[in-house]
């Protein structure tokens, strides 16, 4: 190789690594560069809000740069595999004479290539090890995408909760403001004693303070469901729906079934396994022998240029050498083989961890399973007590006004009233909220919360 050759080509590679830089430094995510929120426009029911959800929160976009980070630790890995290329460029001065001649200076450039040949199989694990790492993100993106869809959904099950309490709130406050008003009549006529107006009068202010504690559930609600869709707290959102009846017709079997074979935290868990297992693999590699072929090209000179110059053409000189070299370690006082043990102990206790994982799967769906079934159990409880608080309450008004009942009587029917009326809206968001729960127990995203297939 021509010595200018050589050097030219020396500040050709210096250049193409100084542009890569920040080329490289520019290759980020456009979405996360953008740091805009889309357009919050028209009404937001469940389904729309899960959507959003995952799209939008920076959860959602914490996990997805750790699967691009985990992508670029696989193809890291795979360049192990090929050869390396390094290259060096100095200038040493001697002050101390020689036979040759006085003072002189060395310019030096070098250029060396390297190939693994084998390195007991630790390569290849490594490989294989941040593959399996970029799958186990990837289950992690479903995890984290199972539990934004859970919290979700649950406070807006929670906000039509809300809504339902502070309309039974304010019906609470209706009945009650009719009943002041016909307590005070018969008072003004001297058929009601003054006690019956105070009795009514505190119950409605009680009923008043409920109504505002209802109303600012609501807007909490709101504000936290804004917060999980990334949209601003200030924001005004239109967030449609009611509380009803989710169907869902799955048996045990059939969710277990579902479950063990898509939660991605048994993914996670396998891939654990499977990552321990490399591990091993790369702790046994020190007992096999490191290969490795090497190539090195070696130019000096007494100028810049890598020239000889004047007389001293002994000073220049130039070649190349190419070889294979093998190194093995004899011993390390039994560092490698009790490192070695260490990683196969890890195996086995990472497997121990999926088991017991696997077995708070089944848990957890049998736990949401029975869920689902004591609220639609106490849904049907609280929809026949509601219509016999309503009659009671009717019939107590009506004996009132016929001067046949008391106040009392009343009062104590519209407060069994509210109080039938705060138990079904309880039940039916725990119905939604465990329907939900199981979703998620099951390793599945349902949006909507549609009946299972």
């Amino acid at each position: 190789m021509n010595r200018k050759r050589f050097f030219s080509f020396f500040l050709v590679f210096v250049a193409l690594v100084m542009i890569s830089i920040p080329a490289a430094a520019q290759d980020a995510d456009p979405a996360m560069a953008d740091g805009k929120s889309v357009e919050v426009s028209g009404p937001f029911d469940l389904e729309r809000c899960v959507k959003r959800a995952l799209d939008q929160n920076p959860a959602m976009t914490a996990i997805r740069a750790q699967l691009k980070g985990a992508g670029y630790g696989t193809y890291s890995a795979m360049g192990d595999f090929g050869p390396s290329l390094s290259t060096s460029y100095g200038w040493t001065h001697y002050n101390r004479k020689s036979t040759y001649g006085g003072e002189h200076s060395d310019w030096v450039g070098s250029l060396s290539a390297s190939q693994p040949v084998f390195h007991g199989f630790a390569l290849l694990a490594a490989y294989q090890k941040a593959a399996l790492a970029e799958e186990s993100t990837e289950a992690s993106l479903s995890n984290v995408e199972l539990t934004l869809i859970k919290n979700v959904q649950s406070n807006f099950l929670s906000l039509l909760k809300a809504r339902m309490d502070v309309k039974s709130a304010e019906d609470s406050v209706a009945r009650l403001e009719s009943q002041l008003q016909v307590i005070s009549a018969f008072y003004d006529v001297g058929l009601r004693p003054k006690a019956e107006v105070l009795d009514a009068e505190v119950d409605l202010a009680s009923a008043r303070q409920v109504l505002l504690t209802a109303r600012n559930n609501v807007s909490t609600q709101e504000a936290q469901l804004n917060t999980l869709l990334n949209i601003p707290i200030e924001t005004e959102v239109e967030y449609v729906g009611e509380l009803k009846s989710i169907p869902f017709g799955l048996t045990l079997k059939e969710c277990l079934d579902r479950a063990y074979k898509a939660r991605p935290d048994l993914v996670i868990g396998q891939k654990s396994v499977e990552i321990a297992e490399k591990d091993a693999t790369i702790s046994q590699s020190k007992f096999y022998p490191t290969v490795d072929g090497t190539w090195n090209y070696s130019n000096r000179g007494t100028d810049p240029d890598l020239n000889g110059g004047g007389s001293y053409t002994h000073r220049s000189s130039e070649y190349w050498t190419a070889g294979v070299s093998a190194s093995m370690s004899l011993f390390e006082s039994g560092s490698d083989f009790f490192n070695a043990k260490r990683a196969s102990e890890t195996v086995k206790q990472v497997q121990a961890e999926l088991e017991n994982t696997r077995l708070n799967a089944g848990f957890e769906v049998k736990r949401a399973l029975l869920n689902i079934q004591e609220a639609a159990d106490r849904i049907d409880v609280a929809d026949k007590s509601v219509a016999a608080a309503e009659e009671a309450y009717r019939m107590a008004v009506a004996r009132y006004q016929a001067q046949v009942g008391t106040n009392t009587e009343v009062l104590n029917a519209q407060e069994r009233l509210t109080s039938s009326e705060a138990q079904l809206s309880q039940a039916m968001a725990d119905h939604g909220t465990a329907v939900s729960a199981l979703y998620v127990a099951m390793g599945e995203k349902n949006h909507g919360l549609l009946e299972a297939k």
